[in-house]
């Protein structure tokens, strides 16, 4: 699709402008580091801001760069992880820094450009950290994107993704990237959202008690913070019929989350 430039430019206007206004301060916005911004992206997927600051802040204290986060040991991983859900997020940032650190030096936007090689990144991703690590005049299309195209250029719900992306890059400020994606990014997110606008996700959340998630994240929890369990000591500790405890706990191996080590389930080989 075409716009012309004149609804570009009222539309960068209008978004850079409330950006000026209203634009959030967040610890990662304050640094162009590759490490620290890829940790933010792979944080946010799925989690409120709010929950991020704590646990971003937390985590530099600790693994200060992606070389400490690499020789880091899997378990202090995973129990700095605890909280923020989908823990695989924590597995796929550990084996993507390891294969950095090893593979690339330790340089992080190279690897994100061979985003297919790296475990945990895909296009949005590998688009925002070079995006907000070196301003790069590339675009990628989060779920607060896509509801701002949508709602500003009056699309239908069904608009492909390469519709959507190929109007992104028509809307974007070259030489602002930066800026222009993190003002997207607070006007989505404070301003045209989801219950005002009426536009829904392409995938939607389930809801965290009782689910699947809840189950996962007790078994993992007990897990690091007690020892190996057997699977009838895991059943006892969350309480689920053993059907649904077995498709659960076999998800959370396939994910590499969880080992068997002598009929013990534990989080190391």
């Amino acid at each position: 699709m075409n716009v012309s430039e004149a609804k570009l430019r009222r539309f960068r206007e209008k978004v850079l402008s409330y950006y000026l206004s209203f634009g959030r301060t967040l610890p990662w916005r304050t640094t162009t580091d590759p490490y620290k911004i890829l940790l933010s992206e792979i944080m946010l997927q799925q989690t409120q801001v709010d929950r991020v600051v704590e646990f971003y802040t937390r985590w530099f204290a600790r693994w200060p760069t992606i070389q400490d986060l690499a020789k880091a040991d899997r378990t202090d991983v995973l129990k700095m992880w605890l909280g923020l859900g989908y823990n695989n997020r924590a597995i796929n940032l550990h084996k993507a820094v390891q294969k950095i650190s090893k593979e690339y030096g330790g340089d992080v936007l190279a690897a994100v450009k061979n985003f297919k090689d790296i475990p945990g990144i895909g296009p949005y991703t590998s688009a925002a950290v070079q995006i907000f690590a070196k301003n790069a005049d590339i675009v990628t299309v989060d779920t607060n994107i896509r509801r701002i195209l949508i709602h500003e250029f009056n699309l239908p719900d069904s608009v492909s993704d390469k519709e959507l992306w190929n109007l992104a890059d028509q809307c974007l400020p070259k030489g602002r990237s930066r800026d222009w994606h993190n003002a997207l990014m607070d006007y989505g997110a404070t301003l045209l959202t989801a219950r005002k606008t009426g536009i829904k996700p392409k995938t939607t959340q389930s809801t965290f008690e009782g689910s699947d998630r809840q189950i996962r994240s007790k078994i993992l929890r007990h897990v690091l913070n007690a020892q190996p369990a057997t699977f009838e000591e895991l059943a006892k500790v969350v309480g689920v019929g053993m059907e649904r405890l077995k498709k659960i706990v076999q998800g959370l191996v396939e994910d590499d989350v969880l080992f068997v080590d002598n009929k013990k389930f534990c989080v190391t080989h």
